[in-house]
């Protein structure tokens, strides 16, 4: 019986330490943006994590956000960008700002999913959705 703890204790220590670093890697890595000088008020975060099929879940969530109309020049749509590690930015959709009854906090949210690991996000305001390259930078995050 003294054998069979003797055997059990290793065992129990490696599979902890498996479930630990399983739980460590998998967890989502979330990135805070850095202030911006054309909305000081603009706050957010991207979530970025690697799903079963090892493409890249990105959830980025935004408040206090302001209508692109009252940007100056004026502007339609926020659009977000994705920089790959070769440096390359990927329009990756549009975010657009609201509130509601409750709450006067402008917020933005946008989820999509890439084969490529970004390591970069950040948005633009443009005339329109569909833009090929980005123009002004309203908000990023660092590289990461």
């Amino acid at each position: 019986m003294k054998l069979n703890l003797l055997k059990a204790k290793p065992l129990l220590l490696y599979t902890t330490m498996v479930l630990i670093m399983f739980a460590i890697t998998s967890c989502a890595q979330k990135i805070r943006f850095v202030n911006s000088s054309v909305v000081p008020a603009a706050e957010g975060t991207v979530k970025i994590k690697k799903d079963n099929n090892k493409n890249y879940s990105i959830s980025i969530d935004v408040i206090h956000l302001a209508d692109p109309k009252r940007l100056s020049p004026a502007r339609e749509v926020y659009v977000v960008w994705m920089e790959t590690d070769n440096g390359m930015a990927k329009n990756i959709g549009q975010i657009k700002s609201s509130s509601n009854i409750i709450s006067s906090t402008l917020r933005g949210s946008i989820n999509t999913v890439s084969p490529i690991k970004p390591t970069k996000i950040f948005i633009t305001a443009e005339d329109t959705a569909d833009v090929q390259s980005p123009g002004d930078v309203i908000l990023t995050t660092s590289s990461f």
